[in-house]
């Protein structure tokens, strides 16, 4: 073997260690960002649940202390289109504010943060509030968006009876999946207001459409459990 030969074969092994250094360290990016964000939720918790004693001062209109949700959680990509998953890992040099709630389908382990609002970045880090649709406070009709081919898509196994959860500062509300249909990007009635507590999911409809979906999916369930529900 000539010692140009061997020389280019040393260059590609090095070349290959090289890559094979950076992909595992993008995966350490995106799993410790997470996992520290899961593990400052649980201090928070702790802390709540075993105040430490302060001095009080006099506040003419105090406000109970909440502790924070967390923004992230170990994300299972498996599902997610590969263009998503490089906007989600984009987002994670981005800062948002407190999540609104914590969004739970136990059936498909489905767990994420639900951010205020719907633009771009906010979808691609987590699911959004529809701004306009009710609040968790007046809890009527509580529209959250997601991505078809990032957490969304894991919906495509919900069926009518499974749980929905969604945690708030104020405890954990429980929901159940009473109707599953298919509409019109048009057909904004399904975000009208309901008397009794519901939890409408939207996302983009089909799954694996390539291009711009032209339906939507909507998931919508009722109340069943939570803070002063009897």
């Amino acid at each position: 073997m000539s010692k140009k030969l061997r020389t280019a074969q040393w260059i590609l092994i090095g070349v290959g260690v090289v890559l094979v250094g950076v992909f595992i360290a993008a995966l350490l990016h995106r799993e410790m960002g997470s996992r520290a964000d899961m593990e400052a939720f649980e201090e928070a918790k702790r802390a709540r649940a075993n105040p430490t004693p302060t001095v009080a001062v006099p506040d003419p209109t105090p406000e109970p202390t909440k502790a924070p949700l967390p923004t992230d959680f170990p994300v299972d990509t498996e599902l997610w289109a590969k263009g998503r998953i490089a906007k989600y890992e984009e987002s994670l040099e981005h800062e948002f504010d407190v999540p609104m709630a914590i969004l739970r389908v136990p059936k498909i382990d489905l767990e994420v943060a639900v951010l205020e609002g719907t633009d771009d970045l906010t979808l691609n880090r987590a699911v959004g509030w529809i701004v306009g649709t009710a609040t968790l406070e007046t809890m009527g009709n509580f529209g959250i968006a997601g991505h078809r081919d990032g957490y969304f898509r894991r919906l495509k196994d919900v069926v009518v009876g499974d749980e929905i959860q969604l945690e708030t500062l104020d405890g954990t509300l429980s929901f159940v999946i009473e109707d599953i249909s298919i509409v019109n990007p048009s057909d904004v009635h399904v975000l009208n207001p309901t008397e009794q507590p519901t939890v409408t999911l939207v996302g983009c409809y089909p799954f694996y459409y390539v291009g711009k979906a032209p339906k939507r999916y909507i998931v919508r369930a009722v109340l069943t459990e939570g803070p002063g529900i009897t």
